[in-house]
């Protein structure tokens, strides 16, 4: 070797040692947690998330009510707006049973004896929704023009001539159409990412990459959800919530979905029944890709592994919602690779802001847990893939 030449082994076990003692120097200061490491010795820092602590606020500051439980969501959603201050007055369901379940759960509440009821009370301010899909956007019309706000389980449209009524009647009345894509609204890793994205932590998003798989297990399901007049298929069902993401995560104000597919693999006892579907799409700030399934097999511990990457200009960061393979890590995790480490995030202890948001949004006539625009768009991105889709099987 040629004198005053540097060997690239020296140079980096160096860069090693540099930052492995970065880190140490770091946890000093209690951000550190522990410094595993990669097989390759790329050392991890780890650290307990933290986000903008939300006010708990005593019930009373609106009342609100339920109409149509069909699916488990209402009850996050419930307990959401509830933790914003929200007061439930009433729930109502078709189904017997459906209403039996939701007064255990909610005794303070009364059930109410018709839609009527909830529409024509003066004092309810909000009214959620988790009914069958379809029924959702007819809904929160008629929740609209009875003068009040609206906030519905994805998908909260399931057609086109859905969308431009109540994209219509919202213009009009000046109310509240809200979707919970819980997928981000109520994910802390999520939430922690956005604090992140937004602060410039990976410069500038140029992609977003979102997975969505779902366990099927079809003895637990009702007869409507094998329908896809019914549910609007799997892009409007699930992916909804990705392309929520897509929107929130890039800035993305107009969007064009590029390409689509769906099929059904495995379940061709059910006639026009989706499995499967992906889609891409490019926005005026960023692009990204979508896939969604019923393929979670039953060896897994949770519903689904649910993934986003957020892909940036100085680093990415990926997140494993609802489990993380291999680990005792559970959910919440989020991964942070930037110029200079990778870090490790356990966002347990985030908190999420969406109920005060939307309980705000009620009283002050505001848009902060999300626009109106980017509701509708969210779900247009949806329903356009979903209608053109090609069918691969």
């Amino acid at each position: 070797m040629k004198k005053n030449q540097i060997n690239p082994s020296d140079m980096k076990n160096n860069r090693r040692s540099f930052i492995k003692d970065s880190i140490l120097q770091t946890a000093g200061i209690g951000l550190m947690g522990s410094v595993p490491t990669f097989a390759a010795g790329q050392p991890i820092r780890e650290m307990k998330a933290t986000g903008k602590k939300q006010t708990r606020f005593a019930k009373g500051r609106i009342k609100f009510a339920v109409i149509g439980m069909n699916h488990g969501h209402i009850y996050g959603m419930a307990n959401a707006v509830k933790e914003g201050g929200g007061e439930m007055k009433y729930f109502f369901a078709k189904e017997a049973e459906l209403n039996q379940a939701f007064a255990k759960r909610y005794p303070e509440a009364k059930q109410a004896r018709s839609e009527e009821e909830i529409l024509n009370d003066p004092e309810v301010k909000l009214v959620l929704s988790a009914g069958i899909p379809k029924d959702r956007a007819p809904l929160g019309i008629r929740v609209m023009k009875a003068g009040k706000d609206y906030m519905a389980d994805k998908p909260g449209i399931t057609t086109l001539e859905q969308l431009a009524e109540a994209r219509k009647v919202q213009k009009e009345t000046g109310r509240i159409f809200s979707i919970m894509y819980s997928e981000r609204l109520g994910n802390k890793a999520t939430v922690k990412a956005s604090e992140l994205v937004y602060s410039g932590a990976i410069g500038r998003v140029i992609q977003t990459v979102g997975l969505g798989p779902h366990r099927m297990r079809p003895e637990s399901r009702p007869d409507w959800f094998f329908d896809m007049e019914q549910v609007g298929g799997i892009i409007t069902d699930i992916a909804s919530h990705q392309f929520d993401q897509f929107l929130h995560f890039t800035n993305s104000t107009e969007a064009q979905v590029l390409a689509s597919q769906v099929g059904n693999f495995n379940h061709k006892e059910h006639a026009g029944f989706e499995d499967f579907g992906d889609a891409m799409v490019r926005g005026n700030k960023g692009s990204g890709y979508v896939r969604v399934d019923w393929f979670t097999p039953d060896g897994l511990d949770t519903w689904g592994d649910g993934r986003l990457t957020v892909i940036g200009t100085e680093g990415f960061i990926e997140l494993r919602k609802y489990t993380n393979l291999a680990t005792d890590k559970g959910g919440n995790n989020l991964y942070l690779v930037n110029q200079k480490e990778t870090i490790y995030m356990n966002c347990d202890d985030v908190d999420l802001p969406y109920g005060t948001q939307i309980v705000d949004d009620v009283l002050n006539r505001t848009e902060t847990a999300m626009t109106q625009d980017h509701c509708f768009l969210a779900m247009e991105l949806a329903l356009i893939a979903e209608k053109n889709a090609v069918q691969i099987a």
